[in-house]
């Protein structure tokens, strides 16, 4: 069974810049793909290759198993997109946005309903879209994207500019959407926290190479288990940890050190609290720290970490 989107070897130059660089990465069926970078890592030119906007210099693009520049209307017609611009018209209403997509897709006018029904908008499809938040234009362009109910969606960056709300709202249509519509999700974010309520699989793209990917599950539980604790002395206690072999990093709130893969943290916690009270240093807290997405993309996209010891020397 092909994945829903693929690339191999997915490369995009602009004169003598870089933009992606061999990027092969897959997704799923029925998966939310969270696709994670800085700005100006290479996560939209790597959509719009995706998308067929434009042409890699190298490497193929493949959707639901179609190679996407040599089949690209058939591609196209697998795919759902929201891009930043959304291109309505503010003089029409909702409803009459969508039909206009509509009659130039060929899709039948029930769908419409269909559409307004899972984002929740049928109330306020017969207002003019020029009278609608960012958050229900946001929705709308869902909408347009799930038109013809294709089975791949793709979405750049859709909760930029939303407020808490509007984010939330859009959080629970994408995660409900496998499983509703049967749609696999493409979704691009810088937005830790946002994907990894929503994702079931994630890729990281750093400076255009795919640094990373897999399911998000599987990628935390692969992370050596972690310690927090805070004492009356960090460095002392730092010193103390790199005597068991464990580099100690200086948090907003004491010291956290990864253990070995595989080791037993419950002894690992009272040994080390053991140790720390033996020492003559007082403990207020030590314990686990649950693993998150932050801890995977720092590991490989972000600037690496100075040991607690080093920063109490550069001070």
């Amino acid at each position: 069974m092909p994945a829903a989107i693929e690339t191999e070897g997915l490369t995009r130059r602009f004169g003598n810049r870089l933009a992606v660089d061999d990027v092969s990465m897959t997704v799923p069926k029925q998966a939310v793909y969270g696709f994670l970078g800085r700005n100006g890592a290479g996560k939209t030119t790597t959509l719009k290759m995706v998308l067929g906007l434009i042409r890699p210099t190298v490497g193929v693009a493949r959707v639901c198993g179609l190679n996407v520049a040599r089949d690209r209307i058939a591609a196209a017609r697998q795919v759902g997109a929201l891009l930043e611009a959304h291109g309505f018209y503010v003089n029409l209403t909702g409803a009459e946005n969508l039909a206009l997509t509509a009659t130039l897709l060929g899709t039948p006018g029930t769908e419409i309903d269909r559409v307004l029904e899972v984002v929740e908008m049928r109330a306020d499809a017969g207002r003019k879209v020029g009278g609608y938040s960012l958050g229900m234009r946001q929705r709308l362009g869902l909408a347009r994207a799930m038109l013809g109910a294709p089975p791949v969606l793709v979405l750049d960056e859709p909760t930029n500019g939303l407020d808490p709300d509007g984010i939330a709202d859009m959080r629970r249509f994408l995660k409900a959407l496998p499983e509703r519509t049967g749609a696999t999700v493409l979704l691009s974010s810088h937005l830790l926290g946002e994907i990894e309520q929503t994702a079931t699989h994630v890729g990281v793209v750093n400076d255009g190479k795919l640094a990373l990917e897999g399911e998000l599950a599987r990628l935390k539980a692969d992370l050596a288990p972690e310690i927090v604790l805070r004492t009356d002395d960090d460095v002392r206690a730092a010193a103390l940890l790199a005597g068991h072999d464990l580099v100690a990093f200086a948090t907003e709130n004491g010291l956290s050190a990864a253990l070995r893969p595989g080791e037993n943290i419950d002894r690992a916690v009272a040994a080390l609290n053991r140790a720390l009270v033996q020492a003559g240093l007082s403990v207020f807290a030590i314990g686990p720290r649950a693993r998150s997405l932050e801890d995977i993309y720092r590991r490989v996209a972000a600037p690496a970490q100075r040991p607690a010891q080093h920063q109490a020397e550069a001070a």
